[in-house]
This record gives structure tokens, C-alpha cells and sequence, in this order.
């Protein structure tokens, strides 16, 4: 059955006011439209129920504001959540199937005016973790991570806003790494993905267990290597750094905007400067773009401020052995067509891929690190040595027909 037949079977369910039919369908849509994350919001008449598909928030279906109790008592059973306490925001978790793929739905609710909203993060579990280069980590870039993260010891940092895929890049790297001669720690908050080989625990801030003391508990249970979900604070950092110098390879990530920032950063969390450089192997800083139709998407000329933009980001550009020149010497670009096609459901875009950063800790620039180089000097260095910039492997990836210039340029900085 079609998205719109569906569609249209939601619309007769809210007809009926048949609650659990109700929360089945929308969820079922959900899954085949690839969401991640389902927004049911009441106004003051209506109730809007928004999916976020590649990113993008897009109405699904609204229904009349009567049913909306029903619905949120049921999903709050369904959660294991208090049903009569709607003063407070409450967090719970489904796990249920929906035809025959199971799924967990990390749920959240919020008190509002005109009643609770609802948020649902989708974690699909028939859906495999993807490879490093599925993800868009290839060629020079691919290199680098790999060497890495088969380092005996060391720190690996991902950066990036919220929802980049941060954590998707570190299940990637782990997959990877996972093997029976090796034990595979992790903390997170919460756990997104069940792996088997690797031992996770969720860290529970309300009661005292956080990123810090799973790692220090991490290093009495004889770990090979550790992930840890966020590097929040000075204590998570200073652990982190004692447990890569005693032999220990962590993976972790951070929020900043850039590969040279997340540097900074830590500089500014009084960690001294020895240390970073001797203790972190690679910084990755990434974005999710939305991938263009492979179906429909349109060749075109680049246009004059295009070509600007393309000659300015590859004005400090040091290529790597395996990149091809000719890309930049007679510049094609691809754009979304005007209606779409069956196979992207007439979005045009359809997945997401990933757009990278990657600072290789070299001799040079820990030098230049303990000299007190300014960020945008670091950055300068790194460059010259082969880091790709987000804007230049974007606007790679935009000349590869694998997203569009626009796309990239609502991501990185100009």
C-alpha cells in the first residue's frame, strides 16, 4: 500500500476515533516515510501531528483536538509513564512492532496550553548500522578514520550541532572495532542501538551516574576500548584523557561547529595544551545533508556566484592522491527537480549523507599547538597538510551529484 493510501486509512481511523488504530497508522507512515522523529502538537482547535524525514519537519495529518486525550493516555501507557500527571514534563520508552519490524520510540511529553505534547524519537531496529563509507567518510578521509581508530590508544572527538549524526558515525566506528578479543565499553544517554559484543550502559544523571563516573568505573572493568556519549564538562574530559594515556583507545563526542573549534574548546575547559596533544589522535567535525533523488535529480551549469563560491572554498586546497581534479576544472552541479518522482515521493531528496571534517593530529600542528597558534593560524596549517574543510567536501559532494550547493551552503558557513 502507497504512502497516500495510508494516508487516507489514517483519515478513516480519525473518522472513527479509533485511538489505537490511530497511533498504529501514524506510526507505520512514519517508518515508510524513513522518520525520525514524530511531533504530535495540540493548538487551540486542531492537533498536528509532524514527521521529520532527512531533517525536515513536514505535516503528516492533523486531527480534532477531542481525540488528543485518549491518544496521549494510550501512548503514555504504552511508555510506562504516570497517565494522570500532565503538570510535568515526563521521558518513557516504546517498544512494540509495527507490522513486522520492531522499533523503539524514545518518548517525550510536554505541557502546553492546549494540552501535552508528544515526541517521538524512531529507533528502528531492522535497520543495520551503516558502513563509514554508507555515511559519506571516503577516500583521504576514510583513511585517516581508519588509522585511527586502530590505534592501540588515544582519543577520537566527533563534533557537530545536534542531530548530525554524531552518534551514528561512533556505532560506525564501533562496528568496526567489535571483535571477541577486544571489550567494548560504552555510556550513553541514552542507548540508541543495542550492539551485540559490546557492553553499554545508560548513564542516569538523577541519581548520580554520569559520563565521568562510567568512566572511571570503565577502568576498573579492564576495557580495550571506551565510548562515551558526550564530553560535557572538565571531569569527562580529564578522565577521558587519563584513560587514552593509560593505554585505552575512547571515542567520544562534542559540540562544536568545527574540527579546529572543538580545540579550542577543550583549551577553554583549562585542560593543558601537553595534553591534547598528546592524547587526541583525530578530530572529525560533520553535517547530514539531504541526498538528491538519484532518479531525478537535474544536471545544470553553475551558476557565476557558484562558481565564486567553489573557486574561493579550493583557494587553500591541497588535494589528496586519490581525488580527481577535473571536477573543479569543468564544474557540473545537480538541483532538485520541481515535483519529484514515485521513488523519492516527490521530495526529491531522499536520504542523507554525511559531510566531514577530518583533522589528522600531525607533528606539525601539535607544534603549533603548544606554540599558541590562534584557531584560524591551526586551521590554516591543517589545510595545507590535506584537511578537507565541511564546506569543501560538501561542495565535493555537490559536484559528485550526490546533493545540491544549496543544500550544503544551509549547513556550513560562508
Amino acid at each position: 500500500m502507497t504512502n497516500s493510501k495510508k494516508v487516507k486509512q489514517l483519515q478513516d481511523y480519525i473518522v472513527e476515533g479509533n485511538i489505537p488504530k490511530i497511533i498504529n497508522s501514524i506510526m507505520e507512515i512514519s517508518l515508510l516515510q524513513g522518520a525520525s522523529d514524530i511531533h504530535i502538537e495540540p493548538g487551540r482547535n486542531l492537533v498536528r501531528v509532524r514527521t521529520r524525514v532527512d531533517g525536515i519537519l513536514q505535516v503528516l495529518i492533523e486531527y480534532p483536538l477531542n481525540l488528543h486525550p485518549g491518544v496521549v493516555s494510550k501512548l503514555k501507557i504504552m511508555s510506562n509513564l504516570k497517565i494522570d500527571e500532565t503538570r510535568i514534563p515526563q521521558d518513557g520508552r516504546i517498544n512494540t512492532f509495527v507490522g513486522q519490524i520492531e522499533v523503539d520510540l524514545r518518548t517525550s511529553t510536554l505541557p502546553t496550553p492546549n494540552g501535552e505534547k508528544v515526541v517521538m524519537r524512531i529507533l528502528d531496529k531492522s535497520k543495520k548500522i551503516p558502513t563509514l563509507s554508507q555515511l559519506g567518510i571516503v577516500g583521504h578521509n576514510y583513511d585517516l578514520f581508519l588509522k585511527a581508530i586502530n590505534e592501540p590508544n588515544g582519543i577520537i572527538l566527533t563534533s557537530g550541532p545536534t542531530g548530525s549524526g554524531k552518534t551514528t558515525t561512533m556505532y560506525s566506528a564501533m562496528s568496526v572495532l567489535n571483535s571477541p578479543e577486544k571489550n567494548i565499553m560504552t555510556f550513553e544517554d541514552p542507548i540508541e542501538n543495542q550492539m551485540d559484543g559490546l557492553n553499554q550502559s545508560q548513564i542516569r544523571p538523577d541519581i548520580g551516574y554520569t559520563f565521568a563516573n562510567g568512566l572511571r568505573t570503565a577502568l576498573r572493568q579492564d576495557p580495550d576500548i571506551i565510548m562515551v556519549g558526550e564530553i560535557r564538562d572538565k571531569e569527562t574530559i580529564d578522565i577521558a584523557i587519563e584513560a587514552s594515556l593509560t593505554g585505552h583507545l575512547v571515542l567520544s563526542t562534542i559540540h562544536t561547529n568545527s574540527a579546529i573549534e572543538t580545540i579550542t574548546r577543550i583549551l577553554n575547559m583549562k585542560v593543558p595544551d601537553f595534553l591534547i596533544t598528546s592524547s587526541i589522535n583525530l578530530i572529525i567535525a560533520q553535517r547530514l545533508s539531504r541526498r538528491l533523488c538519484e532518479h531525478c535529480k537535474v544536471p545544470h551549469p553553475p551558476s557565476s556566484d557558484a562558481e565564486k563560491k567553489i573557486r574561493e572554498a579550493f583557494a587553500i586546497f591541497n588535494p589528496p592522491d586519490d581525488f580527481d581534479m577535473s571536477i573543479l576544472n569543468n564544474p557540473v552541479l545537480y538541483q532538485p527537480s520541481e515535483n519529484g518522482c514515485e521513488k523519492c515521493d516527490g521530495n526529491s531528496y531522499k536520504g542523507r549523507v554525511g559531510i566531514y571534517e577530518v583533522l589528522d593530529m600531525s607533528k606539525q600542528l601539535k607544534e603549533s599547538i603548544l606554540s599558541g597558534m590562534a584557531a584560524f593560524q591551526l586551521e590554516e596549517i591543517a589545510k595545507k597538510e590535506g584537511m578537507l574543510s565541511l564546506e569543501q567536501d560538501g561542495l565535493i559532494k555537490a559536484l559528485q551529484g550526490i546533493t545540491s550547493i544549496e543544500e550544503v551552503y544551509k549547513l556550513v558557513k560562508k
